[in-house]
């Protein structure tokens, strides 16, 4: 990695200098994170090895969820650990990872929302043909696409960061790297950077996404009674997770780089809020997903408990057997 030889690290401000709000934020950052890691993790795990969830929208659901649990992990550690660290330093080297980290995931979620809404489409709008559009092999091609897509977008910011030249102060007024904090601190105009920045990403996305989504639900007056609620059921779902995540992101990214007082408390609803509210959403929403939850870990449960139960059977009737006789010897007459 290239370095810009006139700085070798940062000081992150972080969310607050207050000693006792700093141990605020690292009890609630630490419980938001741990629930998002297991949260998106029991999806993982049980797509990954329920034999019923093998439609498109699970096989989607899946990539959102990694993207998810690796989104927040690009910044939620470093502010459970700043929490209660005398100083936030951070390295030059580490900054400009977590700037492409971040917009590395940060980019799919959005690429993976997209395609979530392309298979809404196809299912209601154009069901005959759904088959064949949205086959395994078309899905596995775009999630490869959408991978390759958020690698270059996540390359070019990092490359934007490291042409940033630094020659003033070294305090970045936030709680992690992204570009549009470096921006503040670099000694040019960055006016043009920030128009070609995520902003136009996120902004171009969820205009796509409503405008789908507007046709779905147009479409639905052709349904039956029981087709349109269900659909509703799972339109709904998704445009609420679209809703949280594009409006803060539009927010902090379409917007010149100036600093608001909310800037970071935004910010932080969608890298740490949204990656923990998601499972909830899909879990308490989606019906067949509790379902093939309960049903997978009863399974395992059950088979835990047979297993042990056959392994101890002889041991345990060895021992109460010895126990009894024991208890005859003993018993006073």
């Amino acid at each position: 990695m290239q370095q810009n030889s006139s700085v070798t690290e940062f000081i992150l401000l972080d969310l607050t200098q207050d000693p006792l709000k700093q141990k605020m934020v690292f009890v609630i950052f630490l419980i938001f994170y741990m629930g998002t890691v297991v949260g998106n993790t029991l999806i993982i795990v049980t797509i990954k090895f329920s034999r019923t969830f093998g439609s498109p929208m699970h096989f989607f659901l899946f990539y959102l969820s990694f993207a998810d649990s690796c989104f927040s992990t690009s910044t939620a550690p470093r502010i459970i650990v700043d929490a209660i660290s005398k100083k936030s330093i951070i390295s030059y080297n580490e900054c400009i990872t977590q700037v492409f980290s971040l917009h590395l995931f940060g980019c799919m979620e959005i690429f993976v929302l997209i395609l979530m809404a392309v298979d809404h489409y196809v299912a209601i709008c154009k069901p005959w043909c759904y088959p064949v559009v949205m086959s395994h092999q078309v899905c596995v091609i775009l999630i490869v696409l959408a991978w390759i897509g958020s690698f270059r977008n996540s390359t070019a910011q990092m490359v934007l960061a490291l042409r940033l030249p630094f020659c003033g102060s070294r305090l970045i007024d936030h709680y992690c790297c992204d570009l549009q904090p470096l921006l503040k601190l670099a000694c040019m105009d960055t006016y043009m950077i920030n128009v070609s920045n995520s902003g136009t990403i996120c902004s171009s996305s969820f205009v796509l996404l409503m405008i789908s989504y507007f046709v779905i639900l147009h479409s639905l007056r052709n349904h039956s009674a029981e087709g349109r609620k269900k659909a509703l059921s799972t339109c709904t779902s998704h445009i609420i997770v679209v809703i949280l995540f594009f409006g803060p992101c539009i927010f902090i990214y379409s917007w010149p780089p100036t600093t608001f007082p909310m800037d970071k408390m935004v910010a932080v609803f969608y890298t740490i809020g949204t990656p923990f509210l998601n499972p909830l959403i899909y879990t308490l929403r989606n019906a067949e997903v509790k379902n093939a939850m309960k049903k997978l870990w009863h399974v395992k449960i059950m088979t835990e408990r047979i297993q042990i139960t056959n392994i101890t059977i002889s041991e345990y009737c060895s021992y109460m057997l010895q126990h009894i006789a024991f208890c005859v010897l003993t018993t006073p007459y």
